[in-house]
């Protein structure tokens, strides 16, 4: 069986998503399509719009055929880690290809990229670090450094455009596959319509999950987006908040957030992930003064820091994630949310040749391994009020998803 793998977040899956399901099976021929998924928080500091359940719903009903869980340690990180921890994954569930997004849509740019850093790493470090003395965050002085060496050693080369979010995943996911010398193949598909970032809804039905979340925010209701949608995430959405009555925004942890600002000192959240510098001075300041979570990201938010780190920041303080937590170099399991009959076979015949341990009930699991995934889903629950007793059972209890 020829398997491809997708790193995803699906908050929500809407019709771009299907688009890359659908050519990533046609460009690697693949039989079995396997997702590694972020959990209940996700690479850019956000809260998922719904749980990873239903999520793992949503992939297997549109097509997808094994999704795994990234765990909290990596789906949580800057661009780097998040790559390594699921292009690990990938590799250890032996899928051969694996195929991504990106502004670029040629996966020679990215070797190409790659290979010129390597080549330049002293020149490229040291703009870096001239950049980030003038004070920009660190993503923004990289994006610029490689501009400037680009511009200087090599103008009319095929390089990336490193100031792109795909294209920087996608960066990492292929400098992670050489890093760990995996046999996994890398191709890419180039992102059409709406940008990664774009706050509005496109006219043509595939529109950034950015601006999907930004809509339902703003109207609670899910009609303005049914066209940029699968009708089967439209109907996972739709009973999901039948069930909760509610999506998970930042806003839904704001009371919580700020209760451990109130009652932590500086000297506490200093050793939480993603607190440096000083930061958590400027953090229980203005806690203190913010009346809701973009409130609170608006007076904070610097050159130095991207709302994107601080929102990461704030993930590890509202979920007291210390540094020495977050210090695992690969993930020490597979966890399965779901599959269909395909992506169980692919499973029991690549089972004697997964060196990590497969979870696909918490019971069976290494309680150590799992628990502060467990936690996590505990405070993910606070989100839904009386209801989030609800997300702990499934949490607990559920198998696999299956869907035939």
């Amino acid at each position: 069986m020829i398997s491809a793998g997708i790193i995803v977040e699906y908050n929500p899956f809407h019709n771009g998503h299907l688009y890359h399901l659908q050519q990533t099976r046609k460009k690697t021929n693949a039989d079995v399509v396997i997702a590694v998924m972020s959990g209940q928080f996700l690479q850019r500091g956000e809260p998922a719009l719904v749980s990873k359940w239903a999520r793992t719903n949503m992939a297997l009903k549109a097509g997808v055929d094994l999704v795994i869980e990234l765990p909290y340690t990596f789906c949580t990180q800057k661009a780097e880690k998040f790559a390594e921890g699921a292009v690990y994954l990938l590799t250890s569930l032996q899928a051969d290809f694996i195929c991504f997004g990106s502004e670029s849509g040629n996966i020679d740019t990215f070797t190409n990229t790659i290979n010129f850093i390597s080549n330049h790493e002293s020149d490229y470090n040291r703009f870096i670090r001239q950049f980030m003395n003038e004070g920009v965050s660190y993503p923004k002085a990289a994006s610029l450094a490689f501009q400037q060496l680009a511009q200087q050693l090599a103008p009319s080369r095929d390089l990336l455009d490193l100031s792109k979010p795909n294209n920087i995943l996608g960066y990492h996911y292929v400098k992670a596959l050489q890093e760990i010398g995996s046999k996994t193949v890398p191709m890419t598909i180039e992102r059409i319509h709406a940008g990664y970032h774009d706050q509005q809804l496109s006219s043509a039905k595939i529109s950034s999950a950015t601006s999907i979340r930004k809509t339902l925010a703003e109207n609670r209701t899910l009609d303005h987006i049914q066209s940029h949608i699968p009708d089967t995430t439209y109907q996972e959405l739709s009973t999901f908040y039948q069930k909760f009555n509610t999506f998970a925004f930042w806003e839904n942890f704001w009371p919580f957030l700020k209760y451990r600002f109130s009652h932590s000192e500086p000297n506490e959240l200093k050793d939480i992930y993603e607190v440096e510098e000083g930061m958590e001075y400027r953090l229980i300041r203005f806690a203190q003064e913010a009346t809701s979570f973009k409130d609170f990201m608006e007076m904070i938010k610097t050159k130095r820091y991207t709302c994107t780190r601080l929102q990461r920041a704030c993930v590890h303080i509202l979920t007291n994630t210390k540094k020495e937590k977050m210090r695992n170099k690969f993930p020490e399991y597979i966890r399965v949310l779901g599959f269909n009959q395909l992506g169980r076979q692919y499973l029991k015949e690549k089972k004697e040749r997964i060196s990590l341990p497969i979870i696909s009930n918490l019971s069976q699991a290494d309680r150590k391994a799992v628990q502060l995934d467990i936690k996590i889903s505990q405070i993910y629950s606070f989100a839904f009020g009386n209801n989030g007793q609800k997300i702990m059972e499934e949490e607990k209890k559920q198998f696999p998803i299956i869907v035939e």
